[in-house]
């Protein structure tokens, strides 16, 4: 006897989530298969059995041949279950502004890192900012602490008042600060601590529609669409998601490292691991779709810094959990890993960290490859920065090969290979410059300016005439006398020159910010 259970109470869906897929970009979560790709539902209008009247809507035990005949089946049309999708308005960031700054000293002595200029015109901040805006985010808090003053003036003019913060949308700069009670007293303690200073921000009735909260570096280089990443985070039911990227052996030890299994869960965390601990958190990355050779050049997953949090989630760990831990990477993360759903988002484009002087320099001299890896070129995504409204560049006479000029520079005659030349830069007669980034100046000296200086002998800001320039960071507003030589050519790896003007970073020669290098100097 052939026999099945039929109910007519509401349909019941079981899903199975046993599939997995792995897109360009990362893993985009479960499809959905099994009963719920029934497509109509059966309904019982009226059966009688043993004389007895069985309504719709009451559950029959037992359907066998003989009795199947006498129902009465309708079809209805299936039950629609659309999928939830991210809402750019509950979703609120947050920027971390940068500690010290120290991996990027000397440009960091008087500027916070991610007011650090960056592309010829842009500054740091501008990437997750406009990251943002471009993803529909329009709700930002930037955190800051140290050097804040420019960062927050680049902020003020660039973004507050420009749009964004039109409607339910705000960008608001949150300083550290100090509170009464023994607590109170203290700045940021960390990544974490900062969050967790202004946690109540979050509790207030303006971030009542907030469910999920964007946690962001500002020292970082990419282009994501973050609402495709909130997808992700919102399709597997994530508590906490982490974006992800394939590093090689030489960078591994700077990140948070990650192992995962088949469907995206991270099983293990470690934070910047050394030697054998950071060899145990090799994996096969041919699992997050690379091919066997990227896979044995890049054989670590590493933490982009980048954390999609469920609010009551991260509310419930800064304030319950953890109320002592004061980092993400080093302590709230890899404690969460144990305890909540947390998931790893491979993202699979250009990302540079650009934390230390070497790599901040060939991030930037990379830009002006014939072929970029990364272009700030973009119609459909654009990065914002501070309108300047300055005049076109004027080149006289120079070869130009592979660089970026700024807007409003003045290049006279001039060699410039493979480098990046600020905004308001001048290059005099005779000048080489070569695998070298430029930061520019911020005012313009005008021509009787700069004659009455040359003829004190004083130096003008830019570089002067038959200058020789190699393997450097100019920082902004630097002033280069003429027939200067810097080239480092004894391959110093590090020095400490702050009197004459410079350091040596990496094998790289840093000038500080209003240096004055003086005529015929050879570095």
């Amino acid at each position: 006897m052939a026999s099945c259970f039929g109910t007519i109470k509401p349909l019941a869906l079981s899903v199975n989530q046993t599939e997995i897929s792995i897109g360009g970009n990362g893993f985009w979560g479960e499809k959905i298969r099994g009963s719920a790709s029934v497509n109509v539902f059966t309904e019982f209008s009226s059966v009688k059995k043993s004389g007895v009247k069985i309504k719709s809507g009451v559950s029959c035990s037992v359907l066998t041949r003989e009795n199947m005949e006498k129902l009465d089946f309708q079809t209805s049309e299936a039950v629609k279950f659309e999928k939830k999708r991210a809402n750019p308005k509950n979703v609120a960031a947050i920027i971390l502004g940068g500690g010290a700054g120290e991996r990027l000293f000397p440009l960091t002595s008087r500027t916070a890192t991610p007011a650090v200029t960056v592309g010829g015109c842009y500054r740091l901040i501008d990437i997750p900012m406009s990251n943002c805006i471009n993803s529909g985010i329009n709700k930002i808090f930037v955190l800051t602490q140290f050097n804040s003053a420019s960062l927050n003036r680049h902020i003020s003019r660039t973004y507050i008042g420009n749009g964004i913060s039109s409607g339910d949308g705000y960008v608001e700069v949150l300083a550290a600060t100090q509170t009464p009670g023994e607590s109170g007293k203290q700045w940021f303690q960390g990544t974490a601590d900062a969050v967790r200073q202004f946690v109540w921000l979050f509790e207030d009735a303006r971030a009542k529609d907030i469910d999920n909260l964007l946690i962001l570096s500002g020292d970082q280089l990419y282009r994501m669409d973050y609402m495709r990443f909130f997808q992700n985070h919102i399709d597997r039911n994530a508590d906490i998601t982490l974006s992800c990227a394939p590093v090689g052996d030489s960078q591994a030890s700077e990140f948070g490292l990650v192992k995962i299994d088949s469907r995206g869960h991270i099983m293990q965390f470690s934070e910047k691991p050394k030697g054998t601990d950071k060899k145990a958190m090799q994996v096969d990355t041919t699992t997050i779709g690379l091919s066997p050779e990227e896979a044995k050049e890049s054989p670590y997953i590493a933490s982009m810094g980048v954390y999609a949090f469920k609010k009551n989630v991260l509310l419930d760990l800064l304030k319950s959990r953890y109320p002592t831990s004061n980092d993400f990477g080093s302590e709230i993360i890899p404690s969460a890993v144990k305890e909540q759903n947390v998931q790893a988002y491979v993202f699979r484009d250009y990302w540079e960290d650009i934390g230390t002087i070497k790599s901040f320099y060939e991030a930037n001299l990379a830009l002006a490859d014939e072929f970029p890896k990364f272009e700030f070129y973009d119609p459909n995504t654009p990065f914002y920065t501070f309108p300047r409204f300055l005049p076109p560049t004027k080149i006289d006479n120079c070869k130009i090969t592979d660089a970026i000029i700024s807007h409003g520079c003045f290049l006279r005659e001039c060699v410039v290979q493979h480098s990046i030349v600020g905004e308001r830069s001048r290059l005099d007669a005779g000048v080489e410059l070569k695998d070298t980034l430029m930061m520019g100046a911020d005012t313009y000296q005008t021509e009787l300016e700069i004659a009455s200086l040359l003829a004190h002998g004083k130096v003008p800001i830019g570089i002067g005439r038959d200058s020789k320039i190699r393997n450097c960071i100019i920082d902004k507003n630097a002033r280069i006398g003429k027939n200067v030589v810097i080239e480092n050519r004894d391959g110093v790896e590090e020095a400490d020159r702050p009197e004459q003007g410079f350091y040596i970073r990496s094998g790289i020669t840093v000038i500080l910010e209003k240096a004055v290098i003086q005529d015929f100097t050879f570095i």
